[in-house]
């Protein structure tokens, strides 16, 4: 096991992943940007390391900077968390290249699942459903609707090959919206991701997104630990997640045949660590529902605490587990789902201005407490959302034996929450809450 990790990331995940480190008696090492100087994070940790002024693309994205601090500090991984460096193969690939554990899955999984195609690709050789669509790269508008009127049918959804977070995808209803849909998704892709490239799919009107939780290491064991519906979203992104599925939703047999798909998702690209694969519930004629593989998250979800909760595993410290090489600790016969869990995600935004960000400085800051509540926060009386980072305060968690209880639970630990001098999506979430479903 490692006596010292580096964690090339800030806010809620950092302390959560510090959290972890400490538990399994794990030195950390915080970097920070000049921004962040006073954050919540770096007093968190053993060790603390600036990287400097300026965005984002200087510090924290800055991966010379990081492997020289993980060098300097003598650490012999690095934990990425979610974002900024998580699934970049090439940051992956300069661990390794350094002799400094990455946690997370090799750079050829990660590389293999970024780009859309290519994961549609190898899920379809591996006899993991996908939304029907092409998986080679789409050259033209006018491709685009030869192949739309022929194969696949209208709606139609226009991706980009290494999007993702609601970025890099139109949807066109007719033929005569498929040209700019394909101009948008490009222009999107290249911006973004610096690839214009896109790809098409059917487009499903009003499907259930449901997630698998896996966990694999590398001696061969790949587990599963049941589903999260992710629904509830703004703009593609999610905003309130749950574990298990709603039971009219996702019942016993549907889920041992979704977990099924995510370990061969999974095992089909030599995953190891902590992943998600994500997908897609349509509803049939007859009532029933078609499950398709969607993407695969190569990285730890920030909604991975709804899975804790449910589960008790600690996923965390299970995907550390697996990149210092021991054997997962829990087998699939161990997992079991008990009760119900639900995460609001406390953005600072201003849900009656199109989810506008609201960031400032925190005035009072008071979270709420009481049985089955956890919050993830990286920040604090006095803390400040800056607009030069994700929005995200707080993730709010709850659990209780059944979802009408854990939404009831929800509610008055939502009422609780103190947050001064910010607008955030509590009221959205207390009013989401309040309806039938």
């Amino acid at each position: 096991m490692f006596s010292k990790v580096l964690v090339a990331n800030r806010g809620e995940i950092a302390v959560r992943i510090m959290r972890a480190l400490e538990e399994m008696g794990i030195a950390s090492v915080a970097v920070y940007s000049e921004l962040d100087r006073d954050a919540l994070h770096v007093a968190r940790a053993d060790e603390a390391y600036n990287l400097g002024e300026g965005p984002a693309a200087e510090n924290y994205l800055n991966v010379q900077k990081i492997l020289e601090v993980a060098k300097r500090a003598g650490a012999e991984a690095i934990h990425p968390g979610y974002g900024f460096l998580a699934e970049n193969a090439p940051f992956a690939q300069a661990c390794e290249d350094a002799e400094i554990v990455f946690i997370g899955p090799p750079p050829s999984a990660i590389e293999a699942m970024g780009s859309k195609t290519t994961a549609r690709e190898l899920m379809q050789a591996a006899g993991v459903p996908i939304v029907p669509g092409t998986t080679e790269p789409v050259a033209t508008p006018a491709d685009a609707l030869e192949i739309a009127k022929k194969e696949i049918g209208f709606p139609v959804a226009v991706k980009a090959a290494g999007g993702g977070g609601g970025k890099g995808f139109r949807v066109a209803l007719t033929e005569e919206e498929l040209e700019g849909a394909f101009e948008g998704a490009s222009r999107e892709g290249e911006k973004f991701f610096s690839d214009p490239t896109v790809y098409l799919e059917r487009y499903l009107p009003d499907p259930r997104h449901i997630e698998v939780q896996v966990l694999a290491d590398r001696h061969g064991n790949v587990i599963h630990l049941g589903e999260r519906d992710c629904s509830i979203q703004r703009r593609h992104q999610k905003v309130i997640e749950e574990s298990p599925a709603p039971e009219w939703v996702v019942d016993e047999a549907l889920r041992a045949h979704i977990g099924e798909i995510g370990v061969e998702a999974a095992r089909a690209v030599g995953y190891v660590g902590a992943g998600t694969i994500e997908g897609l519930l349509a509803p049939r004629e007859d009532g029933s529902a078609e499950y398709f593989f969607l993407e695969m998250n190569t990285r730890v979800q920030v909604e991975h605490c709804v899975t804790e909760m449910t589960t008790g595993v600690d996923i965390v410290k299970e995907g550390i587990r697996a990149a210092a090489g021991e054997e997962l600790a829990v087998h699939q016969a161990d997992v079991v789902l008990r009760g119900h869990a639900i995460e609001c995600r406390i953005n600072a935004e201003d849900a009656s201005k199109n989810f506008a960000p609201a960031p400032g400085k925190i005035g009072a800051y008071s979270e709420p407490k009481g049985p089955g509540v956890r919050v993830d926060s990286g920040v604090g009386a006095g803390g400040e959302v800056s607009p030069m980072y994700d929005p995200m305060v707080a993730k709010l968690i709850v659990w209780d034996a059944d979802r009408a209880q854990a939404t009831r639970r929800m509610l008055r630990a939502l009422e609780e929450y103190e947050i001064e001098g910010l607008k955030t999506l509590i009221p959205f979430h207390q009013a989401l809450l309040q309806t039938e479903q």
